[in-house]
């Protein structure tokens, strides 16, 4: 099978997802400082995280964005079940997902919708997802802030979410590695 075959009469799409954790410890980056002044950055270590499933489509930059409290196997098909009804008002495609080897991916205990089959990159091979891409881009506006609660950096990482999901060509340019399958 292959990107834009027919299959059950439906066009294949083929899309990559991957989760990223994300917690109240700031992610300290390098910023610019006046000469002879170093920038503060504020950290209260705390361990309360919540995870970005991502969905993308590397040939248009399409994404889809999650936010859950947890990575499992029934959350994983929860993420599933939300991509489905995200993609059904688009259009009725067979949708193959690439994924990696993750205990919650890999498990037959998955419920997933009818119209998606899951494919597993080899193991130990984060280089080759490229979905692994997006973090950068999720990641820049939690960069040397110090979020007081979950709630506070729901709502920055909510907001930029939906901005990314229209930055098209910037997640394309990303996530489409020459080894993807392009469709003319």
């Amino acid at each position: 099978m292959y990107h834009g075959q027919q299959v059950h009469g439906r066009t294949l799409e083929m899309w990559v997802m991957d989760e990223h954790r994300i917690d109240l410890n700031p992610l300290l980056r390098r910023i610019w400082a006046p000469r002879g002044q170093r920038p503060v950055v504020r950290i209260h270590p705390r361990y309360e995280w919540l995870y970005i499933y991502a969905f993308v489509h590397p040939n248009s930059g399409r994404s889809f964005y999650l936010l859950m409290p947890t990575v499992s196997i029934d959350a994983f098909s929860i993420a599933l079940q939300e991509f489905a009804a995200f993609l059904a008002p688009l259009h009725q495609h067979e949708i193959l997902l690439l994924v990696d080897r993750a205990g919650w991916h890999v498990s037959p205990k998955v419920r997933y919708p009818d119209h998606m089959a899951l494919r597993f990159l080899p193991a130990y091979s984060p280089e080759l997802q490229p979905a692994e891409h997006l973090w950068q881009f999720t990641d820049r506006p939690l960069a040397n802030r110090c979020f007081d609660s979950l709630d506070e950096l729901e709502n920055v990482l909510v907001e930029h979410c939906r901005w990314l999901q229209q930055q098209t060509t910037l997640l394309r340019s990303a996530t489409l590695f020459d080894w993807w399958p392009v469709v003319a």
